[in-house]
C-alpha cells in the first residue's frame, strides 16, 4: 500500500462523499490530516471516525468561497503543523440546467466555489510550497472536465476550468518541485447523489440510468476515487504532473 507516512495533508470538503473517504484513507496510511468543510457537524464526524481508527486529524470549518478564511486556515495550519504537503482540493457544488434554464446567477453561484474557490485556497499554500520547492496538489474535477455531459452547463463549465488551472499550475511550478493532478471521475453514489436521486419521479429507474452511463454498468464508490487520490499524493507518482486521471468506469472511453 502506499504510504503518505509523516505527511501534512488538508481536504476541503471532508464532510461526507469523496472528500471524507479522501480523509480517511489518507491517515490511515499515515497523514496528519486537516479535514475542512463548510458543514461543521458533518466535518467532525469525519474527524471522529479517523480518531477512532487512530488516525490523526483535526476539524477546521472553511468556505473555500471566502478569501479571509482561506487567508485563516493557511495560517493555522502553517502555525500549527510547520507546512503542508498535500492540498487535495475536493470542495465543490452541482447545477443542473441547460444555456436556456441556467440563470447567471446560477453561473456566479457554481463558479464561485468550484473554480474561485480552489484558486482562493491554492493560493494560500502555495507560497508556502514554494518556499520548501516542494508539495502535491490534488484537484478534483469530473468526467465534465473533459466531455459535455447533458443539463449540466454550468458544472461543465467550470470542471474545464480545474482542468486549464491543473495543467497551468502544472507547467508553472514543475521545476519549483510542486506537482499539480487532477481526478476526472465518472458518477460517483455519494450522499449528494443519492439526495438527487430522491428528487426524481421514479428514483429507481433514475439510478438505473445514472448506472447505465457508464460502460461498467454501475456508479464508482468514493474509496475508489479515494483511492486514486492516494496514489497522485504519494511518492510512487513523483514523475506524474499535469495528469487527468479518469475513473469513470470506461465512460470517457467511449
Amino acid at each position: 500500500m502506499f504510504t503518505l507516512e509523516n505527511k501534512i495533508a488538508l481536504v476541503t470538503g471532508a464532510g461526507s462523499g469523496i472528500g471524507a473517504s479522501i480523509a480517511e484513507l489518507f491517515a490511515k496510511v499515515g497523514a496528519r490530516v486537516f479535514v475542512t468543510d463548510v458543514k461543521e457537524g458533518s466535518g467532525r464526524e469525519t474527524v471522529q471516525r479517523i480518531t477512532e481508527a487512530g488516525g490523526r486529524a483535526e476539524f477546521a470549518q472553511l468556505d473555500i468561497a471566502e478569501p479571509s478564511q482561506c487567508a485563516a486556515i493557511a495560517e493555522r495550519v502553517l502555525a500549527d503543523a510547520g507546512r503542508l504537503d498535500i492540498l487535495v482540493n475536493n470542495a465543490g457544488i452541482g447545477h443542473v440546467g441547460t444555456l436556456a434554464t441556467t440563470d447567471v446567477c446560477d453561473l456566479d453561484r457554481v463558479h464561485a466555489v468550484n473554480v474561485r474557490g480552489t484558486f482562493l485556497i491554492t493560493k494560500a499554500f502555495l507560497p508556502s510550497m514554494l518556499a520548501r520547492r516542494s508539495g502535491v496538489i490534488v484537484n478534483l474535477a469530473s468526467i465534465c472536465a473533459l466531455i459535455g455531459v447533458r443539463d449540466r452547463l454550468a458544472y461543465t463549465i467550470t470542471k474545464h476550468a480545474i482542468a486549464g488551472l491543473t495543467r497551468a499550475m502544472a507547467l508553472d511550478h514543475a521545476r519549483e518541485g510542486i506537482r499539480v493532478n487532477a481526478i476526472c471521475p465518472g458518477r460517483v453514489e455519494t450522499p449528494w447523489v443519492q439526495e438527487r436521486l430522491r428528487e426524481y419521479p421514479d428514483p429507481k429507474k433514475a439510478y438505473e440510468e445514472m448506472c447505465a452511463t457508464q460502460p461498467m454498468g454501475r456508479m464508482g464508490r468514493p474509496e475508489e476515487i479515494a483511492a486514486a487520490a492516494l496514489y497522485l499524493a504519494s511518492d510512487e507518482a513523483s514523475f506524474l504532473t499535469g495528469v487527468m486521471l479518469t475513473p469513470d468506469g470506461g465512460w470517457s472511453a467511449g
